[in-house]
């Protein structure tokens, strides 16, 4: 019996700013993995889609919100026991509608400074560490 090759997701992550230099973070369901966490909203890039495609995408299902996709500030792989995600984390401009609980059971507008007030899955950290030193 051979071991599976874990499966790897690419996911495209937002860092949506207002113009009060706030960033938008969302509360995962309590359901699934890192249920009640906080995150930076985001999800899988479908084939043959561009990392900023996925990113609108995936923050209008999520959030009901139009976004303008900036630069990169990081990429992370994070290994987990059944499979290994590559995160690709863009800063992004919330451009028009207003956060919407769609897919999350809360959403918080936070200053840098506001944030270890809230819990993040592990691979988060490294996006607020690239926040805090960018």
């Amino acid at each position: 019996m051979s071991l599976s090759p874990l499966t790897h997701k690419a996911i495209g992550v937002a860092v949506i700013w207002n113009d009060r230099q706030q960033i938008l973070i969302d509360k995962r369901r309590k359901q699934g993995l890192h249920g009640g966490f906080w995150e930076f909203p985001g999800g899988k890039i479908e084939p043959g889609e561009t990392v900023e495609a996925c990113i609108k995408r995936e923050i209008m299902e999520e959030l009901g919100i139009v976004v303008e996709v900036g630069d990169r500030l990081i990429t992370i792989d994070h290994d987990y026991t059944k499979f290994t995600v590559r995160l690709h984390v863009h800063h992004c401009r919330h451009v028009s509608g207003e956060p919407q609980t769609i897919e999350c059971d809360e959403i918080c507008w936070v200053r840098l400074d506001e944030i270890d007030q809230f819990t993040f899955p592990e691979a988060n950290k490294q996006i607020i560490a690239a926040l805090r030193s960018s």
